[in-house]
């Protein structure tokens, strides 16, 4: 098969690697903050065999999930391991992995990963049920929050700060073609709430937001097409004629109390935040597209998406939007402790499908309107930008800001990646904090976390 038979999401560094490595003792530019005790992992698609390049979806290769582990300003090791399913054991020719599989879904999770209830999970939506990962990346089987969860998952579940509860919104497009669900996962791993919502059409619901009143519902134009379905392809399409709305669910409440908004039509994977404001109104900040999967129907990047914030009333049951930035913005981050609250900072990636560009870091100033932009340098191309808080003076909250900027940084010409460490507060500086060579490419790929050892205990 030759580059020119490629799609996009097949070629360059879209293309999947081949070898899982593990390499230690990485040499370190700079200096790695010794506060950062932990890992940074993500996850992403990585086909495991052959696939055909006219039909394949970006969305639906095997997941893995690259990790780097840091200790006391040292960067201890780097792996990337396979995240285990059903059709991964079958092509390995091995037994299935431990759990259970409720939809006998043969994917596993590729698209998210990340640390809860002193577990690492890695997530993906449509169905498909949590993995349960080892500290080194290895995989345990599938977890169900210990018995606990009645089906679906997503891979954009919201932590409250607060209470510690893990919120999702969740779809099995296969199973449910009726009804979306919200669920909420105690600090105990453990499924406390399931609300059945019924939907007049199966929509892609990728994420949700939150808020200290409402968990967010987006029933969006993007809808299963039955007939890419049979043919077993992916099976979203562009629906414009379905509408687009916002429904918010009192956190308590249940599917008859919903408030449902129409907002003008568009598509969001990502929300960045959203919060409850004084004068009662819901404020939601995201990125939107003016469509998805109508023309491209392999991967997301038909068009880019431009960040917008909505402000819902919920008494009027109207909504008004804004244009915070036209250019390119998607994989939104905020301060973690900020969820569900007024917020005023920022960080996306500026993504592009040109050859050669580079995908800067982008902070934005929700207050000011100031949008501050970190340059890699031509042909490096910057990852999900995850922000890591500096502990303050005393133990008490340091400024929003205060902090680090952690992500995979993708040298195109080279195909070379590295980790990388930014300082949050200060882009007119124009150097990492740190950065660290990886001993192989890292693909594109999805989201990840950082997750401390205080969250998440490193093996004895």
């Amino acid at each position: 098969m030759s580059a020119t038979d490629l799609s996009l999401y097949l070629s360059g560094n879209y293309a999947p690697v081949t070898e899982e490595v593990t390499a230690v003792d990485l040499p370190v530019e700079g200096q790695l903050p010794v506060e950062l005790n932990g890992r940074y992992l993500r996850n992403g698609p990585n086909p495991v065999g052959e696939v055909d390049p006219s039909t394949h979806h970006w969305f639906m290769g095997d997941g893995m999930v690259h990790g780097i582990r840091l200790r006391e300003g040292r960067a201890e090791w780097y792996r990337n391991r396979y995240v285990g399913s059903s059709d991964l054991s079958k092509h390995r020719g091995r037994p299935d992995i431990a759990g259970p599989n409720w939809n006998n879904s043969g994917h596993g999770p590729n698209t998210n990963v990340g640390g809860f209830a002193g577990t690492t999970w890695a997530m993906v939506e449509a169905g498909g049920c949590p993995v349960e990962l080892t500290y080194e990346l290895e995989t345990v089987g599938r977890n169900d929050f210990n018995g606990t969860l009645p089906g679906a998952f997503t891979a954009h579940p919201k932590v409250d700060p607060d209470s510690g509860e893990m919120h999702a919104m969740v779809y099995a497009w296969g199973e449910w073609l009726d009804h979306v669900q919200y669920v909420v996962v105690g600090p105990d791993g453990k499924v406390s709430r399931t609300v059945d919502i019924p939907l007049p059409g199966m929509t892609m619901l990728h994420d949700m937001s939150l808020t200290g009143r409402f968990a967010v519902v987006y029933d969006q134009p993007c809808t299963v097409d039955l007939d890419l379905a049979f043919a077993g392809r992916f099976p979203f399409r562009w629906n414009p004629d379905y509408g687009n709305r916002v429904g918010l669910l009192a956190r308590d409440g249940g599917a008859d109390d919903i408030v449902w908004i129409d907002v003008p039509l568009g598509y969001s994977f990502h929300p960045l935040n959203s919060y409850d404001a004084e004068d009662g109104k819901v404020v939601i900040d995201l990125c939107v597209y003016d469509k998805m999967f109508d023309q491209d129907l392999l991967g997301p990047f038909e068009g880019m998406a431009r960040l917008e914030r909505w402000e819902l009333d919920p008494a009027r049951r109207t909504a008004s939007t804004t244009v915070i930035d036209e250019t390119a913005n998607e994989f939104p981050r905020h301060r973690g402790s900020l969820t569900a609250k007024p917020y005023r900072y920022g960080y996306c990636a500026s993504p592009s499908t040109a050859g050669g560009v580079g995908w800067p870091t982008i902070k934005h100033d929700l207050e000011t309107g100031k949008r501050s932009v970190f340059d890699h340098g031509p042909g490096r191309a910057a990852g999900e930008p995850v922000f890591v808080a500096r502990a303050a003076d005393g133990g008490g909250q340091s400024a929003e800001d205060d902090g680090w900027l952690v992500t995979y940084v993708h040298d195109l010409g080279q195909g070379t990646a590295e980790f990388v460490v930014m300082d949050a507060q200060d882009f007119d500086r124009k150097d990492y904090v740190a950065r660290v060579s990886l001993p192989q490419r890292v693909p594109f790929g999805f989201h990840g976390n950082w997750v401390s050892d205080r969250s998440v205990s490193p093996p004895a």
